[in-house]
């Protein structure tokens, strides 16, 4: 739990003096923990279709905050902490359905070829590292912890204007791979590509990550399954080392063409690193290289993060380029968003958007992203938690008599957005009661 810092007296006593204290130390308990909750006015109202009964209607107006109080959702650790965890778990969750089954992803999954592969940009000059002999190209041994690591060895050869061009065409290049990868396959079980679509599918769920030196890479769990997706047994030719072979062919195969700036004709690719393990069931026999759960613990560690977290830019757009002469902003970082900055004022490169995406360092696609049939989704989780509350809701109202939450409702509702955040008051009051550390995000404001 973070300090509570002291207490506003008078925005205390003015909450106080309204006598719905313990009300309001509830609905800010529902936050679990979210610092920049959306402030809602309106109403909503849940009819039981088949008798008309009022089941529950709320009135923003009669909460004791005022206003309808719903959680940021956040996905970033540096903006919330509480809804990245959240989201982090979710992830988890979605992952690992789509290893050993589960939350509607039969257990068979579990069963099928399936690898974890690390996919890398290119290099765009020479960084200080931590490579295996120990020594950097500079003659130092980094700490793990030193700032230099991920920064140019000289900064004025370095190639920003590819780095950030590739960060925004990483999407396209894995699109492109997917396609490759899947002709891949079935060429390596002699087969035509309709005729492959019959016989197997290519299921995958990934994240995206960024290196130290502010370059995109892709984590992905690959999966061969039957034509129908996790639910059909993929064909008796379909193995682990098969999708190995198919995928490091795809990735090698995988080029798109770039924009061309001053003459200067961009093509991208994956970088030569590429790393490619098969996943092993948590009670294999043989020998174990990696475990489904802690793919699935990797991956979603890295989806509550961004470059904030990796090279030290900003959780934020950038508004103005003068602005980051303001931000403590490592001078790699910097020069990252100034190439941004520079390349988006080019009508050529408009739909890059590269100015709005300059504290991704031109990345703007979905960190973490999946195929239909991996497993379940994101919103299936979210629509998991939101019945759950409505049931507790129920309960909470009508006692043991409370009507069933699966029967058909209808919800008429009206909010219109009304700020952001809590009053000084409010934030000291949350704080107070915000849950211990590492429960974050297991109840959520209905």
């Amino acid at each position: 739990m973070s300090t509570i810092a002291l207490p506003p007296v008078a925005d205390l006593t003015a909450l106080a003096s309204l006598g719905t204290m313990p009300a309001l130390m509830r609905q800010l308990s529902g936050l679990a923990g979210c610092t920049s909750p959306i402030r809602l006015d309106g109403w909503r109202t849940e009819v039981n279709e088949t008798t008309g009964q009022v089941l529950h209607h709320l009135e923003s107006s009669e909460l004791p905050a005022g206003n309808l109080l719903v959680r940021c959702g956040n996905r970033r650790t540096t903006r919330c902490p509480s809804c990245a965890e959240t989201y982090r778990r979710d992830t988890y969750h979605l992952i690992t359905a789509g290893l050993v089954g589960g939350k509607g992803t039969p257990e068979t999954v579990a069963t099928h070829p399936r690898v974890f592969a690390t996919f890398t940009a290119p290099s765009f000059g020479p960084v200080h590292n931590r490579p295996a002999s120990g020594r950097c190209r500079c003659g130092t041994t980094h700490p793990a912890d030193d700032p230099l690591l991920g920064s140019p060895l000289n900064p004025d050869t370095y190639d920003y204007e590819s780095a950030v061009l590739w960060n925004a065409h990483a999407g396209k290049i894995w699109a492109r791979f997917s396609i490759h990868l899947r002709r891949e396959v079935a060429k390596r079980a002699g087969l035509t590509q309709r005729e492959f679509r019959e016989f197997a599918r290519i299921s995958f769920g990934k994240v995206a990550e960024y290196q130290k030196r502010g370059a995109i890479h892709f984590h992905a769990v690959i999966r061969l399954d039957g034509p129908e997706g996790g639910s059909a047994l993929p064909p008796a030719w379909a193995s682990a080392e098969l999708l190995t072979d198919a995928i490091r062919a795809a990735a090698r195969r995988t080029e798109i063409p770039g924009p061309l700036v001053d003459s200067r004709e961009h093509r991208f690719a994956f970088g030569k690193q590429l790393d490619i393990r098969t996943i092993r069931s948590a009670d294999f026999s043989g020998p174990v290289q990696i475990t489904e759960r802690a793919v699935a613990a990797y991956i979603a560690k890295y989806a509550t993060k961004g470059a904030e977290t990796a090279t030290g830019t900003l959780d934020r757009p950038v508004r103005l380029l003068a602005e980051i002469a303001h931000f403590d902003v490592p001078e790699h970082a910097r020069r990252l968003i100034r190439a941004c900055w520079s390349l988006g004022r080019r009508p050529e490169l408009a739909e890059l958007r590269l100015r709005a995406w300059a504290h991704m360092l031109g990345f703007r696609g979905h960190f973490s992203t999946k195929t239909r049939k991996y497993s379940t989704t994101l919103g299936a989780l979210r629509d998991a938690r939101a019945a759950w509350r409505r049931a507790q809701t129920l309960e909470r109202l009508h006692g043991p008599d409370a009507p069933d939450a699966e029967e058909t409702t209808l919800v008429l509702a009206h909010w219109a957005f009304a700020g952001v955040g809590l009053t000084r008051g409010e934030e000291w009051l949350a704080a107070a009661v915000q849950p211990a550390p590492g429960t974050e995000g297991e109840v959520t404001h209905g």
